[in-house]
This record gives structure tokens, C-alpha cells and sequence, in this order.
């Protein structure tokens, strides 16, 4: 049925050719051939069936049944072919059955027998295996153990090293176990722990050895000053050594007098040897090193640490700006440092110590800090030191206290100096402090000046004994052939501040000395500066003390005719003086730039001004009697004696005049004839006073007599040296206008004005005129020309002649 639907379907077109039906074979062949290939997709193949030609699925159905029934005929072919032989086979196997049953019961038990017999084996096999299993494990276990053993000893290693504080060798072994034995057992969880833990203790040992550094810091900051006092010791006892060499080199040229300050005789040797007794008690001790004071090792471990850490950078900075504030903490000077040299002495101690560490860093270590760290740090604190130090001693006013301080600041700079450090800036610093030094001894011998005036006689020093002239003539270079020939008690024209004086020149010279000394300077300079300072002294200091004495309102004439006399052998010892700084420096006076001493122009200035106020206290003198004068202005007569408070004043100047014979010169002649002057200017003042409107010729005759007086006291030669009337021609105005109206002389006044030989030449119209009309009538019953208008009227014309001439004359002269 399958057949004839199939050939219903598709009935063969009676025009088809034969080489179509070849194709079409060939095409269907094709297709079988992939169908029957269960490798390949069927949907692919079907779908070219149906989607090629037109009904071509019908003609495929046709060729399908066909080669269904082909597979059939071979099947039925091939199984007639074999069924004989299945059927054999069948047989056979049935025959089979029975031995193969026989077979599986025999096996079966041999089995069961060899099981039970193999179960021993087994069960000691197993062992055997368990061993063999635990053996390895064990060689591999030491294998192992053998590989991890070395890395736990060093890091057991490790921590004992962390524990001990063996920082630097904690980290090599940090480095040998990373680079070395943690990589052979790296796969470990223990090492790998190890391995996480390493940096951990890297920043550990950095915090510990930075506290260490801090530590460091802090107590190198504390130590600075015992290092710095050791150092300064160090090169005190240096400087000590060889200036006792030189002097004891120079000992056999001179030798210096003695002298006293604050009660302590001293010699010049003794006194340059004083700056350094301080440290010579020490001088058997140890010399100790900054590392024998400061235990370095933290600075020197942090360094290592963090150069192996390949952190150097970071510690270097961190260590130089630590050290660059402390450095300005050590600079920074407590405020009452001034006040004692102890002040200025940790100070020093202080700064020393801090550059002492930091020159011991720079040669120990390398690259932590360096010449320039060092050199900058320095220049640094010199610009601040020198500041401080000009601050600080403008405040000292005690002279002991500013030398100490340029001792202080030259061992300071020759140990610094010592070691590599520029300090050149502080000797020129120490000219600053001499000059501040020179202030305050002038302030210092100002007072001793004062002191010793006040304490002054002015009287000629007593000497009873040739020892107490000895005494004197030693302190002071006086030499007199006349008084060393008078015999004993004698007396030394100077008083006893003159040699007190001439010795604290000395003893000033030897202050100012000690400043000059360990200066580094030459002889010649230090002689200047002694010179200098000398003058200083005495044209400042002792000018001014003796020009504020002679300015005292208690001291008198007696006084100031002594301090005369003082001058002038003070001047004379100024040479002496001279040839004691000539022995101190032991350079030649004739030396071209040598600077002299200034004392002469001092004491002549002060002499000078002695002797003008001695004439201003005589005229002082004369002027207070002058006020004790009480005339009788309307007097009828005269008492015929000179008035009381004259003679008085007479009394005094002769006494007064009797004391100057001692003054050098013509200084007792001047003070005569000065005080003679104003005598006869204030007796004429007291003739024209305008309050003194009447004066009887009894006044005038009285007054004649004072005048007389006067010019008797000037013929006796008060003072010896004048020639002929020279002091009588002080009263020369007074005389000639008493004279004109005691002898009522006008006529001759008149004719004779003007001519060089007038006998009253030196009366003024203007004083005459005054005079006169005190004297003419006012119409009093006491007036002079009372009598006058009673005995002749014709004189009473005359005076009014008289006055119109005399006004004329005055006129006259004012056109």
C-alpha cells in the first residue's frame, strides 16, 4: 500500500530525459547517505528536501520506500545466514553453564581462604604503611624544621637584641632575615607573621631611638654648662701656662713697684696673674673631653638606625633644628645676668658647651652636621652674644664686675677659638667693654677723688720724724733742697690729699692695666691705652672733682690758696707718671706716636680757676664788710679816725695777703691789686649810690680818712713784688675826686678838663656833677651851704656856675 500511494503521488512526465533521472539519483543518493549518519543535523537535510524543487518530497518518499526495502532483503539474507550458527552457539553455551557454576563455587572459596588468610598481611601492611607514612613526614618534618629553625633563632636573636636596647644590630638582623632565611620558608603562616611584624618593629626602633635622641637633647642641654665650664678651665689653665712663661721670660727687664688696692699690696706680676687663680686650684685634676662629660651612643645609634633605615635625611634635619633652638635658648641671657659675674659665667658656660658638643658631632660623625651647620650656627649666636653683651654691660657700673666680664669673654673666645671657631668680632667687642671699663673706673676714682678732698686739711703736711718724710717722699716724688736741709718738725708746702691723689693716679693706671692685659696686643698699644685712659682721668674725672671743689661755698680763702699750692706739685709729678707707664709697657717715651699726658693743661686750668675765685672771694669778703659801712651822711665833722668796719677790712686783707706769700708767681699780687680795685670801686659806687641823695662835707671828711687808710695799707706793701706806688693807683679816682672837693679846687678842674696834665685827670664830669649836687643846698636847715648863704651869698652863684659847666662837659661827652 505504501508503494502504490507512493507511486500515485508521482507519476513519471513522459518528457523527462535519462540524464535527469542520473542527477536526481545522485541527489537522493546524497541525501541517504546523511541521513543514515547519525553524526550529522536531519533538519538541515529535510529542509533541502521540501525547499529545492517543486514536489521533489514525493519523489524523495518513492526513493525512501525503495531503499527501505533493499536494508530489508540484506537483513533477512544476513540472518538466514548466521541463525545456524546462533542456534550452535546457544547450544554451547548451555553446555557451559554447569563448569562455569563448578568454577565460580571453587573461586569463591579460594577467595574466602585467601581473605582470610591476606587479612594479617593486610593489617601489617597497613602498619607498615603507617610507618613508612610516619617516616617521611618526619624527614620531611626535620627537612622543614631544619629550614625554620634558623629563621626562629634569629628572630629569637632579635628580640633579645630589641630587649638589651642593640637597636643597630636589631635591624642588620632585620635585613639578613628578610633578605635571607623569612624567603626559604616564605609559604609558613608564622613566617609570614614575622615578615608583617618587621616593619612594625622598624618604626618601633625609630620611636625608641628618637626618644633616645630626644633624651640626648634634653640632657646635653642640661650639661652644657659643666662641659662648657670644663672647656673654659681647659684653656684657661693653656693661657695660664704660657703667660707664666712669658713673664717669667720678661721678669729680669724691670721691675714694677708695689702698690696698694683695696688694702692688698699687690706687684704688677701678681696682678696679671690674678685673673687666673681661679682655675689654678684645678690644675692637677684630670683633663677631662666633652665624651668623658656626655655619653654621645644615642646620637651615634639614631644616626646608624636611620641610615640603615634610609631615613639619614629626616634624622639630619630633625637633629639640626633641635640643636638651632636650643642654641637660641642657650643665647637667650637670664635678665639680672648684669648684676653678678656668676651671671655672665654660666652664660659663657653655656654657649661654650653647646659649640664644644657640636664640634665634637662634626669630627665624630659624618655628614650630620657640617663646617657650614657649624659656621652658620656660630655667626648666629656671635651676632646675638655681642648684642647681649653690649646690652648687659652698659648696665654694670662696678669696674671689679666689668674686668671680670673681659676675662670672662677672653677665655671664652680663646676656647672657642680653640676649637676652629672665628672670634675675632669679640676682641673687637672687648674695645666697647674697655671703654665701658674706663667709665666706670673714672665714676669709681670719681668718688675716691670726692672723698679725698673732703677728708683734706688743706693744711702743709707735719712731718716730726725722717721716717714720716720718707713715708711721705715715697708715695710722692717731692724734692726740696731747702726743707730737707730745715731740721725736724718741719712742714711740706703740699697737703696730704696731694700724695693720696698722686698715688691713686697709680693704682688707677694698674686697674685700667689689668684690662689691657691678654688683649693680644702689642706693648705699644697698651701703653696708648694706658696713656689714653690716664688722660681721661685726669682731664675729666680729677678737672672736674677739683673744679666742683673750688666751686664749694665752704671752702675759703685758705682753702683755695692750698689747692693752689696742690696743683702746682701735682703738675710737677706728671712726668713721674710718665715715666711709670714707661716702666709698666716698657716702651720708650721718644716713640713716635706715644701719647702724653694731658696733666699739665689740667692742673693749670684748675690752678687758674682757684685763683679766680679766690679773687671772687676776696671781693666776696670785701663786699661784706663794705655792707657793715654806716656813715653819717649829714655829719657836720669828721671823727678824725678812720671808720671801724675799714679797719677791719684793712686787718683782714693784711692777714689774708700774709698766706698768699706762699702762692707760685704773681697769683698774690694779682689777688692784691684785684681786691684793692674793687675796695676802691665799691667805696666810689657808695659815694653815687642814687638812694644817697645827701652828703655833708663832714661825710667827705670822713670819707678822706677811710681812703687814707686804704692807700696807706697799699704803700705797706702788702704783698712784696710791686713797683713803686703801683697798688696806691687802685685809689688813683678816689683820691683825685676827694681831693677836688676837699680843696674846693674847681677853677682849676675847669681850665686844666681834658689836658693830659690836668691834676685831676681821672674825675669825670659825670662823677663830679653827681657828687656836687648831693652836696648843694636843698634847702635844709643841715645843708653844707647854710653857712654859706649867711657869710658870702656870692658861693652859692658859684656852685650853680660850677653845676651849668659841669653839665656842659657832660653833655658835651654823651653828643
Amino acid at each position: 500500500m505504501h508503494s502504490k500511494r507512493v507511486h500515485a503521488a508521482l507519476p513519471d512526465p513522459p518528457y523527462q530525459r535519462r540524464d535527469d533521472n542520473e542527477e536526481e539519483e545522485k541527489v537522493f543518493g546524497n541525501i541517504f547517505a546523511e541521513l543514515e549518519s547519525v553524526d550529522l543535523p536531519l533538519g538541515t537535510t529535510l529542509r533541502s528536501i521540501y525547499d529545492d524543487q517543486p514536489n521533489a518530497h514525493v519523489r524523495f518518499m518513492e526513493k525512501l520506500d525503495a531503499r527501505i526495502r533493499n536494508h530489508d532483503r540484506e537483513i533477512e539474507k544476513m540472518c538466514n545466514f548466521h541463525h545456524q550458527g546462533f542456534v550452535d552457539a546457544i547450544t554451547e553455551l548451555l553446555k557451559v553453564r554447569t563448569d562455569a557454576e563448578k568454577l565460580m563455587g571453587q573461586v569463591t572459596d579460594t577467595n574466602r581462604r585467601l581473605q582470610e588468610a591476606g587479612r594479617e598481611v593486610t593489617a601489617q601492611t597497613g602498619e607498615v604503611i603507617r610507618c613508612r607514612i610516619q617516616q617521611r613526614n618526619m624527614a620531611t618534618t626535620v627537612e622543614k624544621l631544619q629550614l625554620c629553625i634558623p629563621v626562629l633563632e634569629m628572630y629569637s636573636k632579635l628580640k633579645e637584641q630589641l630587649e638589651s636596647k642593640r637597636y643597630y644590630a636589631a635591624l642588620k638582623t632585620m635585613e639578613q632575615l628578610e633578605k635571607v632565611f623569612i624567603p626559604r620558608v616564605s609559604h609558613y603562616r608564622f613566617c609570614q607573621i614575622m615578615a608583617e611584624n618587621l616593619p612594625r618593629l622598624r618604626e618601633e626602633i625609630k620611636e625608641i631611638s628618637m626618644s633616645d635622641l630626644k633624651d640626648f637633647l634634653e640632657s646635653i642641654r642640661k650639661h652644657s654648662d659643666k662641659v662648657g665650664e670644663t672647656a673654659m678651665r681647659q684653656a684657661q689653665q693653656h693661657r695660664t701656662f704660657n703667660s707664666a712663661v712669658a713673664k717669667q721670660a720678661s721678669a729680669s727687664h724691670y721691675t714694677t713697684p708695689l702698690y696698694s688696692l683695696n688694702g692688698q699690696t699687690h706687684t704688677h706680676n701678681s696682678l696679671m696673674m690674678d685673673d687666673d687663680a681661679e682655675y689654678e686650684d684645678d690644675g692637677d685634676e684630670e683633663i677631662l673631653t666633652a665624651q668623658d662629660l656626655v655619653d654621645f651612643s644615642p646620637v651615634y645609634r639614631c644616626l646608624h638606625i636611620y641610615a640603615v633605615l634610609g631615613d639619614r635625611e629626616t634624622f639630619e634635619n630633625y637633629y639640626r633644628k633641635q640643636r638651632k633652638k636650643q642654641a637660641r635658648l642657650v643665647l637667650q641671657p637670664q635678665a639680672n645676668m648684669h648684676e653678678t659675674v656668676e651671671g655672665y659665667r654660666r652664660y659663657f658656660n653655656q654657649i661654650v658647651g653647646f659649640f664644644v658638643v657640636e664640634d665634637h658631632i662634626l669630627h665624630a660623625t659624618q655628614g650630620l652636621v657640617t663646617k657650614a651647620f657649624t659656621d652658620e650656627l656660630w655667626n648666629m649666636a656671635l651676632a646675638k652674644i655681642i648684642a647681649v653683651l653690649r646690652t648687659h654691660s652698659s648696665y654694670c657700673e662696678d669696674p671689679d664686675l666689668v674686668l671680670e666680664l673681659k676675662n670672662l669673654i677672653v677665655i671664652f673666645a680663646d676656647t672657642l677659638q680653640g676649637f676652629g671657631f672665628l672670634v675675632n668680632r669679640l676682641f673687637d667687642l672687648l674695645f666697647e667693654v674697655r671703654d665701658q671699663y674706663n667709665e666706670t673706673l673714672l665714676k669709681k676714682w670719681a668718688l675716691v677723688f670726692r672723698e679725698i678732698f673732703e677728708l683734706d686739711n688743706y693744711s702743709p703736711i707735719p712731718v716730726e720724724t725722717d721716717d714720716e718724710y720718707n713715708l711721705v717722699v715715697s708715695r710722692f716724688p717731692f724734692h726740696d733742697a731747702e726743707i730737707e736741709k730745715q731740721d725736724f718738725p718741719k712742714k711740706l708746702p703740699m697737703s696730704q690729699s696731694v700724695p693720696t691723689i698722686y698715688m691713686q693716679v697709680k693704682e688707677f693706671i694698674y686697674a685700667s692695666l689689668k684690662f689691657s692685659e691678654s688683649l693680644h696686643r702689642s706693648s705699644t698699644e697698651i701703653d696708648d691705652m694706658l696713656r689714653k685712659s690716664t688722660n681721661l682721668l685726669l682731664t675729666r674725672t680729677l678737672s672736674s672733682c677739683l673744679q666742683n671743689l673750688i666751686k664749694k661755698p665752704h671752702i675759703g680763702l685758705t682753702e683755695l690758696v692750698q689747692i693752689i699750692i696742690n696743683t702746682t706739685h701735682l703738675e710737677q709729678a706728671c712726668r713721674y707718671l710718665e715715666e711709670f707707664i714707661t716702666n709698666i709697657t716698657n716702651v720708650s717715651p721718644e716713640t713716635v706716636h706715644t701719647t702724653r699726658l694731658y696733666g699739665l693743661s689740667t692742673f693749670k686750668d684748675a690752678r687758674h680757676a682757684a685763683e679766680g675765685e679766690i679773687y671772687t672771694k676776696l671781693n666776696q669778703k670785701i663786699d661784706e664788710f663794705i655792707q657793715l659801712a654806716d656813715y653819717e651822711w649829714s655829719m657836720a665833722e669828721s671823727d678824725g679816725r678812720a671808720s671801724g668796719y675799714l679797719m677791719d677790712l684793712i686787718n683782714f686783707l693784711r692777714s689774708t695777703f700774709q698766706v698768699f706769700t706762699h702762692l707760685p708767681g704773681k697769683v698774690a699780687q694779682t689777688a692784691c691789686m684785684s681786691a684793692c680795685k674793687h675796695l676802691s670801686t665799691s667805696l666810689m659806687e657808695m659815694l653815687l649810690d642814687t638812694e644817697l641823695k645827701q652828703i655833708s662835707m663832714g661825710a667827705i671828711q670822713q670819707f678822706n680818712l677811710d681812703v687814707i687808710q686804704c692807700e696807706l695799707f697799699a704803700s705797706s706793701e702788702p704783698v712784696p713784688g710791686f713797683q713803686g706806688d703801683t697798688l696806691q693807683l687802685a685809689f688813683i679816682d678816689l683820691r683825685q675826686l676827694l681831693d677836688l672837693f676837699m680843696v674846693w679846687d674847681w677853677s682849676t678842674y675847669l681850665a686844666d678838663y681834658g689836658q693830659p696834665t690836668s691834676k685831676y685827670l681821672r674825675v669825670n664830669p659825670a662823677t663830679a656833677l653827681t657828687l656836687l649836687e648831693k652836696m648843694k643846698d636843698t634847702s635844709k636847715k643841715n645843708n653844707i651851704f647854710a653857712q654859706f648863704r649867711k657869710n658870702d651869698r656870692d658861693k652859692q652863684k658859684l656852685i650853680e656856675t660850677v653845676l651849668k659847666q659841669l653839665r656842659s662837659l657832660v653833655n658835651g661827652m654823651s653828643s
